[in-house]
């Protein structure tokens, strides 16, 4: 990690800010306070908190709360900045723990982690994969209503068309798992301009395409050319890109039934107990590349690390509001603080010696900071003395792994 200068985070913050539009003095300075305070209060991140650590009281905080920010746009402007040029849009939904009953959107939703529905929140996460970097940027994270006038799907599929001016500046591909591979949600995004990456059922109903000559006279040209069976694939419409003794690859264009189009399609075959098991992936980009198939959505799941960090270090699941507009400002300061800390101490770093990023040491080195600053403060201790630079920079890394 790169500690040199633990207040950096602030001029990311600043220069994203000053190219947004409408962004007033009062609010500029609230937000580098408050993304301080998420990366050195350890422990639960609520309004409380905030005043127990700062001279203001906790009502400052939640009126603040209640005051729209353009998230999405903020993090555009620091994933276009920092990240490389080789990106995509990851899609995923999230559990977000909360009890009671008068919570804007407090219902049943579906946990992964515990495999099945929880009373609590959704969020639908929005994020960039830097795919050269092999890590993800969060973008917005949009709560999920309790109720809905139109089906899941279509609310998921709407929550990334009302932001696509946004987000194809970005990238036009869209990632996510298997659950997503349905015609209301893929021809959605087809018809707004993105290109979907995603998994099949492994018994997905798929059609060969027909590309001999066609018979003369009347009648409907021949479109097909069999069905796909994937025990015995016809190797004159899938090409074989890799075959060695455990993982076999193949790849083609075929017709799917339950997603009315051709898509592009990378069938994975993989050897476990002396029997082959198959997975497929597949792209509505007919040019994309089997190998960059592959590649983004195996990175789709670099979302989950944001989640993960969020739930364990920034207090995502920590908000004591209970309404919309304060839960969605908690939500994404919550996970742009990852972004923040990215930026600041891992994305500097050259690839070649770039460690696992690690939210736990910058967590840790900004709490050491804050402490450190209440000490200088009472005892008057000048920090800047060429003495006391080197102990400082040892009292900052106190308890950090990386150290």
């Amino acid at each position: 990690m790169i500690i040199k200068d633990l207040s950096s985070y602030k001029y990311h913050i600043k220069k994203a800010l000053h190219k947004m539009q409408n962004v007033k003095k009062w609010q500029f300075d609230f937000l580098i306070e408050i993304f301080g305070l998420f990366f050195s209060i350890k422990g639960r991140l609520n309004f409380l908190q905030f005043s127990r650590y700062t001279d203001h009281n906790e009502q400052r905080y939640r009126n603040q709360f209640n005051k729209p920010f353009d998230f999405l746009c903020f993090n555009k402007e620091l994933v276009l900045e920092h990240a490389s040029k080789h990106l995509t849009i990851a899609f995923d939904p999230s559990y977000v723990s909360k009890s009671g009953k008068a919570t804007w959107g407090v219902g049943n939703y579906w946990s992964g982690v515990a495999g099945k529905s929880k009373w609590g929140l959704e969020i639908s996460g929005i994020a960039a994969i830097d795919i050269d970097n092999h890590t993800p940027f969060h973008l917005e994270a949009v709560q999920t209503p309790n109720k809905l006038s139109e089906s899941l799907l279509e609310h998921y599929a709407n929550t990334i068309i009302q932001r696509k001016e946004q987000l194809l500046c970005i990238s036009k591909y869209v990632v996510a798992d298997a659950y997503f591979s349905k015609h209301g949600f893929v021809s959605k995004l087809s018809n707004n301009g993105f290109e979907t990456v995603s998994r099949l059922r492994d018994d997905a109903d798929l059609q060969y395409k027909y590309t001999g000559e066609q018979k003369e006279g009347k009648g409907r040209p021949k479109k097909y050319d069999g069905k796909v069976d994937f025990k015995n694939l016809n190797e004159l419409h899938m090409k074989k890109i890799e075959d060695n003794s455990t993982t076999k690859i193949f790849h083609g264009i075929v017709c799917s039934k339950s997603l009315k189009r051709d898509i592009n399609l990378v069938a994975v075959y993989t050897k476990k107990k002396e029997k082959w098991k198959h997975k497929l992936y597949f792209s509505t980009d007919l040019a994309l590349t089997a190998e960059l198939v592959l590649k983004y959505y195996q990175t789709r799941f670099q979302i989950e690390f944001t989640f993960r960090d969020a739930k364990q270090h920034t207090g995502l699941n920590h908000c004591q509001a209970r309404s919309e507009k304060k839960l969605h400002f908690h939500f994404n300061t919550s996970l742009t603080t990852i972004n923040l800390a990215k930026i600041t101490h891992w994305l500097p770093i050259k690839k070649e010696k770039k460690p696992a990023f690690s939210m736990t040491d910058v967590k840790t080195l900004y709490h050491n900071e804050l402490l450190l600053k209440r000490f200088f403060s009472v005892f008057a201790i000048k920090p800047n003395l060429p003495k006391n630079k080197e102990k400082i920079q040892k009292l900052l890394q106190y308890g950090a792994r990386a150290a």
